[in-house]
């Protein structure tokens, strides 16, 4: 049996993600999904909470399990198991530092591997940045994030929709 680890930080997770889960599932026996509890970065969710949108957004049925965890990927690989690292690749500018990535993961564990899964050409532009940034100025993310997601977005950025008293005055 071929367990494979697809972790990150998944803040949020999207469309891109998904993508990328979905046809590891394909391949391996069975996937799971590290979202990375990292001390050194401030996510606009905590790992928990990202966890659960990760959760939320899988398919009922999924083979896929959901565990947060802080440290090495290739530390979380071998916890579970895997023998494979599984990365999403959108572009040849993340191919640097996941190659980078890769190696150093391999020198640390040779037994495990990581393997690159491009995402579908529809999410090719796809970034939980890019996806924080639209949401907080108010454009539309439907369809680019499943709608549990969508909707903890709104929440937590939902635009200021008041004038600044200062700016109300003036008018």
């Amino acid at each position: 049996m071929t367990v494979a680890v697809y972790p990150g930080s998944f803040d949020p997770i999207h469309n891109g993600h998904l993508d990328v889960i979905s046809r590891a599932a394909e391949i391996f026996d069975s996937v799971v999904v590290g979202v990375l509890d990292n001390a050194l970065k401030s996510g606009l969710f905590s790992a928990a909470e990202r966890a659960t949108l990760v959760r939320q957004s899988l398919p009922p049925e999924s083979r896929v399990e959901v565990a947060h965890f802080s440290g090495l990927a290739v530390s979380f690989a071998m916890a579970h198991g895997a023998t494979v690292i599984v990365r999403g690749l959108r572009a040849v500018s993340d191919l640097d530092s996941e190659f980078q990535m890769a190696l150093m993961n391999r020198r640390l564990e040779p037994r495990v591997h990581t393997v690159f899964l491009t995402t579908g050409f529809a999410n090719v532009y796809l970034s939980s940045s890019l996806i924080k940034d639209v949401c907080a100025h108010g454009g539309s993310i439907t369809g680019l994030v499943p709608p549990p997601v969508e909707a903890a977005l709104r929440q937590r950025l939902a635009p200021a929709t008041t004038i600044p008293a200062h700016l109300e005055e003036a008018r």
